[in-house]
């Protein structure tokens, strides 16, 4: 298998771990699971499976290898920069960036609970069985063995611990009044008795008494070579808490002894090896850095029948990082965790704000010695746990703080507003003071009394539940964790969107998401507080005239850095369509500190976004998660409640207009302040900056402490000075928020801006990122009002060149742009509420030194350092001078920052260097490629690499003696461009010259024609009559991309080939057929242009041609979503990688991420996904269309990322497993070199590669008027195309000679030898104009070199997904001649959670040999058991699959024909209609088959289904999302947000109970009766079907009374499907012609 041989073993190791194990099947041995996960590849695994409904067990062993890598045991105590008391608390630092992004993960979670609270050890031994069945949603390091973490939280074995006590002579435990601690100890013995010592003097002082210390036994022979390198000494100790009786006290006596043990061990030098698992009278943990089967081998406790609990909570770490650490696995002291908390850095800041003001009687005054409450060095789960555990020591019952803690979308809830109020005014009271932790998250927790489970507000990872007859409660990521007598299961659901269930072990009871919530919140009058105190600001009506004349407007423009191209582009453009304006082509002039032009501060910031590790949401369809309330004033006391908590006033959003500005000045209660932000100069500038914002701190300081809750920081002034100018905003803003955190009055008062410096979304990102919580942008306004007056505008609208709009009219949809501009900026960081992206200091900052940041932008990501404070100063006055020179012109300066101009900012992409490169590369001249060479060589610094140059000690050597450069082009590959964005004959113009070269071509997403996978054979003088649009054709040509994309699974269909495919959001096009043809599949979580959104097609460019190639209609824009429905965390990326593998073994599987800081944290969670590929691109590739502030503003330098991508790799033994490709502005053999210096192995070209075929860079490419055919799908236009692939050839071979040259120069003979080697970077000699504080360290260092050359890692035999059970059904010789013959057969098989993807292969062997509808046979296999994710993905015509019993998500995932039925075993002790039997995200991509399932499905029902039928009966939230054809039927209840983004296609729902309207997103479907008869006649005949295949009693019923049940039935029609003979009651065939073409399109 690839994986292991890159993995080299390490001599002298002594023992190598074996493992012998067992499959879920046989539970004789419990502890014993034979189920090696997917990602601890072993040599040596073996499968076996028999095809028939019994199977028997063998087992398999496993010999691992293993390599060395440094990992430490973290310091979760606290921070030791914190301070641990108010006095000194200036000290206060905030959480840094860089400690959260090196921590991250996902994972698989479950608990079981007896109901009657009875301890057995079979809950333990069960909880052990399930943690063993979850493996795949693990990770391991690179010796395969050492697992992310796993561990189990239960009640104390009271009879084991009393048995050893007993043997020890020890009394027996008085169980109430005895604690017992689960300590990580340092290693060394010396060591580890300083602690212990340590921690007994620290019982004695609190007057507890310890009784004992058990060294935990353990078999060391089961640990992998990292975890053992790292393995802590495991200890329990025991103490008596005499003092107290009351149970709650005894806790909170433990918990004050936990944080004074971690405050002491702070400054000693073993202080980051200790660590408390859990010290509790009620529950224990019991974890390690160890894969989930081997948990329960290592700690020979959970062994032992004495092991007793009525609960236990069980959890399998997937760390994105790679260097996990014993104390980060989980279960954590109160939860488990699955997700990503995205606002951590936020939460955390706001958390240490809180610490002065936190206090609570139960404490009796020593709040003190339990600080600090977080530390950012601690994951984000550690983080979350220790905020639940303060508020459930302080009182709260675990279910109110996680209500408070992770609020769900209650704002505008069908159901919780008509039927809950009261849990709507809970979460009104506490929404102004605690900001949510917001991101994925399915949550487990236990107190010891209560044991529960909730799931984040968009309900973004799987959670079921269900009961038996027994009184046993089980909660899991995955059904058929567990072997389970279905005639004794009394209860099946699923956990939806900020759900909650939680088992009250006391009473017994299950309380369900409503009866929990509604508990909760009848505790406090909290709707009465709420309406007393809460005000909300009433909007106020905009300025009907300009507030200044046109010479102070320009004035004040000039003197805060405005661009014509700021107002025309943006401002004006938004005044006028209410939306962001768009762009295209990527960002090709210099980073703002780069540039010799001057930037506001702005632009140094880039915003984060998610990839991988959490997802973006989906701003345009699931808004309804969203929202940008703010509320302002003074956050009280979060540990006690009452009315005055509430005293605050509510925004609908952060953006003000003069007159709300004016109404919070005068609110009685707030007390507004408001600070002056400009600074003086008289004295000379130097130190001028520094000394003026000290002053503005203290301002605020002094006017907090005189009560007021609200500082307006304003750069307004009637009358500007040119000696005082004003201070960057985002400075000012920044500055005054981290003083106040600093001095822990930020939670006393909120911050307001007003400023002229604000006008684009990404301004207002930043401003709010960095503390503000609202903005009053005024001269934007302004701006939009003088805009709207001017004769030009209302000339154009008298003339209707423009749509008319009032001046109210035009600041509204300024402000509607900024709000929805917001929005997209929080959802692609997977943040849905503003309230908690304000101060989370979501950036990445390039550009500004230590100084700026610390007094700032402190705990931000600054990785290159540079401008000083006084640089910045400077940088400032530039603009401000301008407002008061004679010399400026009377009117705005343009600086060409969006748009080239002469004398604007340079472009790396200009008319000029496009000219010289298709002169050389047309006419083949060498001297004219030498020309273009010199060119680039002599531009201005534009990007990063222009800082370096290559030099080497070596001597020169012939360049004959150099690899060939066709070799080197091998390296080589084009951009993801869709076909779509770009022509037909540049799409395939790339192809044929890549295919040529033997490079890499990517088909984009969307599709391919498979005219285009055979070698041409018809060419006569250039010309093929099979591609008649081509010219320069030769016989054997091919026109296939080698790499095909599946974006996030688009539409994709069975039968292409091309030899690099990419998978994105959308899947369009994509069939088993395209997947099984292609060399490679990637699939692009994010890109250059626009990192975390989606693409867009505009509909004038979805031409028939398109359309047909993405199954979609002809003139209807296409979107892909941000998110890709199926990846919501690193384990479901690798269940695509997974999928991938499976439908296609020989496709090698790239991912494409974007640079960011953390990037190799996510790359290395990538590569243990089993990725054959990571590709990282720049900031400034990309070629299609996208908002401006996206291109702009978001993604970093792909120098950085692969930097960091290259060496994170490296370090963790994980760099052999992955090619690493980058692109992104790439355009000479020079940034190859810089390139495979840094580490790369292969290239990528976009942008050059569209100029090399004829692009002339007119930056039009979104409007579809392409001068010259490149971008346009007009015929016209396309006919005037001029690129032949000769040309591209031509050019790879230039710049594959000028890496020839270059390396013989260096002394080297092949691109091998420089791969990684940073050596050869030298910094250049060269003098910005800006600063000259550039440190380019991190770009220089090294960790090393993989032990592999490039070439041998870019020659690895495709990743394998390890035996699976496909092989198996395929090694059947019925199974094969069915095939091979086209004959029909049936098979029953037995199946587990385990076996995923099942079915995919089979359907690939299919396509591959018939295409997607060819295949004439029958293969009819019924399937008995639990299936694992993506069961019957990427089907084919012909397969009838039939499954009894249960499934996960992503069922029929691509299916692109067949039939699916799922049904629950004879007899079950449910109601098979109530039950959840397939999980979320089904059907998902679908383009054909049908689907018919006996019971409910999970969130996401049908989503982006382009084809198939289904019946369902009941789904969860977003059923039929993004639906572009096919028909749904569902026979019960449905969630929230119907059919959004349903462009086509048809959903029938039943709605018995009246409550399905409010339910649907209407923005784009009509909601009917099913009067058409044909309709009636489709709904009847899928019922009747489902009837007969499944048995379903729900679709019997609704049958036999047909007539009382279809006028219960509500239709959805999309308007392309509402004059189709369905959903059109009058409509009538007149021509035949008529009915075919409706049927064709």
């Amino acid at each position: 298998m690839a994986l292991t041989s890159s993995v080299s073993p390490i001599p002298q190791l002594g023992v190598t771990a074996s493992i012998t194990s067992t499959r879920p099947r046989n539970y004789s041995s419990p502890l014993l699971v034979d189920f090696v996960g997917l990602y601890c590849k072993s040599k040596h695994r073996t499968r076996r499976r028999l095809i028939g409904v019994s199977s028997s067990s063998s087992r398999g062993r496993f010999v691992y290898k293993t390599n060395k890598v440094n990992a430490v045991l973290l310091n979760n105590n606290s921070n030791s920069n914190t301070s641990t008391s108010i006095d000194d608390s200036k000290q206060r630092k905030v959480a840094n960036l860089e400690d959260i992004l090196s921590e991250r993960g996902a994972c698989g979670v479950g608990f079981i609970a007896h109901l009657d609270n009875i301890a057995s050890h079979g809950i333990v031994k069960d909880a052990l069985i399930a943690l063993g069945c979850m493996e795949h949603r693990g990770g391991c390091g690179a010796d395969n063995v050492s697992g992310d973490g796993s561990g189990v939280l239960t009640s104390i074995p009271w009879d084991l611990f009393n048995n050893w006590a007993d043997k020890q002579g020890i009394a027996t435990f008085d169980k109430s009044h005895t604690g017992v601690g689960m300590v990580f100890l340092p290693k060394e013995d010396g060591l580890m008795n300083e602690a212990k010592k340590v921690i007994v003097n620290i019982f004695k002082q609190e007057g507890l008494e310890v009784l004992g210390w058990r060294p935990i036994p353990v078999n060391m022979s089961v640990v992998g070579y990292y975890a053992k390198e790292t393995l802590p000494n495991i200890q329990q100790v025991f103490v008596k808490i005499a003092k107290e009786d009351d149970l709650d006290d005894i806790e909170r006596e433990l918990y004050i002894c936990r944080k004074l043990i971690e405050k002491a061990s702070i400054s000693e030098s073993w202080g980051s090896e200790l660590y408390f698992c859990s010290l509790s009278n009620q529950t224990i943990v019991y974890k390690g850095m160890l894969r989930s089967e081997v948990l329960g081998l290592f700690y020979y406790d959970l062994q032992s029948d004495l092991y007793k609990s009525p609960f236990a909570i069980y959890h399998r770490r997937y760390s994105t990082n790679t260097s996990p650490r014993w104390p980060l696995a989980q279960p954590m002291r109160f939860l488990g965790h699955n997700g990503e908390i995205n606002t951590i850095q936020g939460n955390l800041n706001w958390m240490q704000s809180r610490e002065t003001s936190l206090k609570s009687p139960v404490w009796r005054g020593r709040e003190n010695e339990i600080r600090p409450f977080g530390n950012s060095k601690a994951s984000d789960s550690a983080n979350l746990d220790a905020t639940a555990e303060l508020l459930i020591r302080s009182g709260r019952t675990p279910e109110e703080a996680l209500m408070i803690l992770v609020p769900e979308a209650y704002k505008n809830h069908p159901t919780l507003s008509v039927k809950y109020p009261e849990v709507v005014d809970f979460y009104d009271y506490y929404k102004g003071q605690m900001e949510a932790w917001d991101g994925p998250a399915l949550l487990l927790f236990s107190d010891g009394k209560t044991v529960g489970a909730c799931l984040d507000r968009n309900g973004l990872r799987p959670a079921r539940y269900w009961r038996t007859k027994d009184n046993l409660v089980y909660v899991a990521s995955e059904v058929g964790v567990l072997p389970m007598d279905e005639s004794k299961v009394t209860m099946k659901g699923r956990l939806g969107p900020g759900m909650m269930i939680t088992v009250d072990l006391t009473s017994g009871q299950v309380y369900e998401n409503t009866e929990v919530k509604k508990k909760v919140a009848t505790l406090n009058p909290y709707g009465k507080w709420v309406s007393e105190n809460l005000r909300s600001l009433q909007p106020a009506n905009f300025l009907s005239t300009t507030d200044l004349d046109n010479d102070a407007i320009l004035k004040r423009q000039q003197a805060f850095g405005y661009s014509s191209e700021d107002v025309q582009m943006v401002i004006e453009s938004m005044a006028s369509q209410g939306k962001e304006p768009t762009f295209c082509m990527g960002d090709d002039i210099p980073l703002a500190v780069l540039s010799q032009k001057p930037h506001m501060l702005f632009d140094y910031f880039k915003q984060r976004f998610a990839q991988v590790t959490n997802p973006a949401i989906d701003p345009l369809r699931e808004g309804l998660v969203m929202s940008l309330e703010v509320n302002i004033g003074k956050r009280r006391n979060i540990l006690e409640v009452g009315p005055e908590n509430a005293s605050q006033v509510i925004l609908s959003s952060p953006v003000l207009n003069e007159g709300e500005l004016d109404s919070l000045l005068k609110d009685p209660l707030l007390k507004a302040q408001v600070l002056p932000t400009f600074f003086d100069i008289r004295k000379g500038v130097e130190g001028s900056l520094e000394k003026r914002l000290n002053k503005l701190c203290e301002a605020a300081d002094e006017a907090v402490r005189s009560g007021s809750q609200l500082l307006v920081l304003s750069d307004r002034s009637d009358d500007l000075e040119a000696i005082k100018p004003a201070i960057p905003i985002l400075l000012a803003v920044g500055a005054v928020h981290q003083h106040l955190i600093q001095n822990g009055l930020r939670m006393s008062a909120s911050i307001v801006a007003d400023t002229a410096q604000c006008f684009s979304t990404h301004h207002f990102a930043c401003l709010i990122g960095y503390g503000a919580s609202a903005i009053c942008p005024y001269l934007a306004l302004e701006t939009s009002r003088q805009w709207r007056l001017s004769n030009k505008t209302v000339n154009l609208m008298r003339n209707g060149k423009m749509p008319t709009v009032t001046i109210e009219q035009a600041q509204k949809n300024y402000c509607k742009a900024v709000k929805s501009g917001l929005m997209k900026i929080l959802s692609k960081m997977g943040i849905s509420l503003l309230s908690s992206y304000c101060g989370a200091q979501i950036f990445e900052i390039y550009g500004l030194g230590k100084d700026v940041v610390d007094l700032a932008f402190c705990g931000s990501y600054s990785k290159v350092g540079g401008l000083t404070l006084d640089e910045l100063s400077r940088e400032t006055l530039s603009f401000w001078v301008k407002a008061f020179s004679e010399d400026t012109a009377k009117r705005l300066e343009n600086f060409g920052f969006i748009q080239l101009r002469p004398g604007g900012e340079y472009h790396g992409n200009n008319p000029e260097m496009s000219k010289l490169l298709h002169k050389a590369v047309r006419e083949k001249s060498e001297s004219a490629f030498s020309i273009y060479q010199q060119h680039l060589a002599n531009r201005p610094v534009n990007v990063l690499r222009d800082l370096f140059e290559l030099k080497s000690d070596r001597k020169p050597i012939p360049v004959g003696k150099v690899e060939p450069a066709s070799s080197i082009v091998e390296r080589f590959c084009t951009g993801g461009m869709s076909l779509g964005a770009i022509s037909r004959e540049t799409h395939e113009a790339i192809a044929i010259a890549m295919n040529r070269l033997g490079g890499r071509s990517n088909s984009g997403e969307g599709g391919e024609d498979p005219v285009r996978w055979k070698p041409l054979t018809d060419v006569v003088d250039g010309y093929s009559p099979t591609l008649p649009h081509l010219k320069g054709l030769q016989n054997g040509d091919t026109a296939t991309s080698a790499i095909k994309q599946v974006s996030a699974l688009r539409k994709f269909s069975p039968s292409w080939c091309c030899h690099a495919l990419a998978v994105a959001s959308g899947r369009f096009g994509v069939t088993p057929t395209f997947l099984v043809n292609a060399n490679q599949l990637e699939i692009k979580i994010a890109q250059g242009a626009k990192p975390g959104e989606g693409g867009q097609l505009p509909g004038k460019k979805v031409s028939a041609y398109i359309a047909r190639l993405r199954n979609s209609k002809p003139g209807v824009p296409l979107i892909s979503p941000p998110p890709h429905h199926d990846i919501y965390s690193i384990e479901d990326l690798a269940q695509l990688i997974y999928d991938l593998h499976q439908v296609n073994p020989r496709a090698k599987v790239s991912v494409k991420l974007v640079a960011e800081a953390g990037i190799g944290t996510v790359a290395s969670g990538v590569a243990k996904g089993n990725a054959d590929i990571i590709q990282i691109s720049g900031h400034d590739g990309g070629t299609g269309a996208s908002p401006v502030s996206s291109i702009k503003h978001a993604g970093g330098p792909w120098e950085l990322g692969l930097t960091e991508t290259h060496q994170t790799l490296v370090a963790n033994g994980l760099r052999e497993r992955v090619i690493l490709r980058v692109d992104g502005g790439f355009k000479s053999g020079v940034d190859v070199m810089m390139a495979a210096a840094m580490g790369g192995d292969e290239y990528g070209f976009g942008s050059l590669a569209m100029i090399a075929t004829g692009c002339v860079m007119a930056r039009i490419c979104h409007t579809n008027n392409c001068p010259v055919g490149v971008a346009s799908q007009r015929e016209e236009l396309r006919a005037r195309f001029p690129g032949v692939p000769a040309d591209l050839v031509n050019f790879f071979l230039y710049v594959a000679e000028e890496v020839r040259g270059m390396l013989a120069e260096l002394g080297f003979e092949k691109l091998d030898d420089v791969v990684g080697h940073t050596d050869l970077l030298k910094p250049r000699d060269i003098s910005l104009v800006k600063t000259q504080h550039l440190d380019l360290g991190y770009i220089l260092s090294n960790v090393g070199l993989p032990k592999l050359s490039s070439t041998a890692i870019r020659k690895q035999e495709v990743h394998s997904n390890g035996p699976v059970l496909d092989d198996t059904i395929l090694a059947d010789p019925e199974i094969v001649d069915a095939i091979e013959n086209e004959k029909s057969v049936n098979k029953t098989v037995n199946i587990y959670n385990v076996d995923r993807s099942t079915c995919g292969r089979l359907a690939g062997v299919i396509a591959k040999k018939y295409g997607d509808t060819g295949f004439a046979g029958q293969l009819n296999i019924t399937f008995v058991g639990s299936a694992g994710q993506s069961f019957g993905c990427f089907l084919t015509p012909g397969m009838n699959i039939r499954l009894v019993g249960e499934a996960n998500d992503y069922v029929g995932k691509g299916m692109a024909g067949g039939e699916i039925v799922v049904t629950p075993v004879d007899n079950t002790g449910f109601c098979p209609e109530d039950a959840t039997i397939v999980g979320n995200t089904c059907l998902y991509g679908a383009t054909g088959g049908q689907i018919f399932v006996r019971g409910k499905a999970g969130e996401r029902f049908a989503v982006r289904n382009s084809l198939a039928q289904a019946v369902v009966e009941g789904t969860g939230d977003h059923c039929c999302e993004y639906m572009t054809g096919g028909s749904v039927v569902i026979l019960g209840k449905v969630g929230r947000n119907v059919a959004a983004g349903m462009t086509g296609g048809l959903a029938y729902i039943l709605d018995e109970d009246n409550t399905l309207l409010p339910k649907i997103n209407r923005e784009i479907v009509k909601i009917q009766r099913v009067t058409a008869p044909v309709g009636q006649m489709q709904l009847k005949s899928l019922i009747e079907a489902h009837v007969e295949k499944t048995g379903s009693g729900k679709g019997a019923a609704i049958l036999s009374e047909w007539d009382k049940y279809l006028p219960l039935f509500w239709q959805l029609v999309p308007p392309s499907e509402e004059d189709t003979p369905e959903a059109s009651a009058d409509y009538e065939a007149v021509s035949a012609e008529e009915e075919i073409s409706l049927q064709s399109a």
